[in-house]
C-alpha cells in the first residue's frame, strides 16, 4: 500500500441529521442511512496529485519553434569550469541528440545559413558522495550537478529558448574514486553527457 493509499484511506466520518422525518423520526430517503462518510482527505490528495502532475522541469523560457526553422547551428559550448573538456562532451552529445531525435539539419559551428543557433556555457560542475561502500569506505554513489547557460536564437537575434541557470542533477554509481568522475575517459561522464543532452533537447523542443 502506498503512502497516498494510506492517506486516502483516512476518511472523516460526519454525523448527519435526518433529512426527512416521518413517523418515529425515520429517514424516508432510502440508501442514505444515519451515517454519511465524506472522503475529505481523498479530495485533498486528488487535488495535490493533479497540481503536481506536470512534474519538475528546469526553469526556462521558450516559445514554439517557428516553422521556418529548419537548420540549427550548435557551436562548441564555452567552459568556465576546471572540468577538462566537459564542454566538448556536452556539445557532442547535444548535437547527436538533436540529429537523431529531430528533423532539423544541424551544423557544428555558427553559420549565416542557420535559421537558429543554440549556444551554451558550462558555468559549474560538482560531485558529492551519497552512499559509501562499507568494506572499502569509498563512495559508491554520488550526486552530480552541472549548471549551464543556454540560449537558442533565430537569425534576427530573437530568443526562442533561454535559461541563464540551467541546472542538471543526477545520481550515479561510482566504480572508481569520486575524483575520477569528470575524467575525460570516465564512463560516468559519458552517461552524464547523454542524459544532459536528452534533457536539454526535450526542454527546448517541449517548451519548458
Amino acid at each position: 500500500m502506498t503512502h497516498a493509499d494510506r492517506v486516502v484511506g483516512a476518511v472523516n466520518v460526519v454525523r448527519v441529521p435526518s433529512l426527512a422525518k416521518g413517523r418515529k423520526g425515520r429517514n424516508h430517503l432510502s440508501g442514505l442511512g444515519r451515517w454519511l462518510r465524506i472522503p475529505i482527505m481523498q479530495i485533498l490528495v486528488l487535488t495535490v496529485l493533479f497540481s503536481t502532475a506536470c512534474g519538475y522541469h528546469t526553469a526556462g523560457h521558450s516559445i514554439t519553434l517557428p516553422a521556418n526553422v529548419q537548420t540549427i547551428a550548435i557551436p562548441a559550448f564555452v567552459n568556465q569550469t576546471q572540468t577538462y573538456k566537459i564542454e566538448q562532451k556536452l556539445t557532442a552529445a547535444v548535437v547527436r541528440e538533436m540529429v537523431t531525435r529531430t528533423h532539423y539539419h544541424v551544423l557544428n559551428e555558427p553559420s549565416d545559413s542557420a535559421d537558429a543557433t543554440l549556444r551554451g556555457t558550462v558555468i559549474s560542475t560538482s560531485t558529492s558522495p551519497l552512499t559509501y561502500d562499507s568494506q572499502t569506505g569509498r563512495a559508491s554513489s554520488a550526486l552530480v550537478v552541472v549548471t549551464a547557460r543556454v540560449t537558442l536564437t533565430d537569425r534576427q537575434g530573437k530568443i526562442l529558448y533561454e535559461n541563464p541557470s540551467y541546472l542538471f542533477r543526477e545520481e550515479y554509481e561510482v566504480s572508481r574514486e569520486l575524483s575520477s568522475f569528470f575524467e575525460e575517459d570516465s564512463p560516468a561522464l559519458q552517461r552524464l553527457s547523454r542524459e544532459f543532452a536528452r534533457t536539454l533537447v526535450s526542454n527546448v523542443l517541449e517548451g519548458f
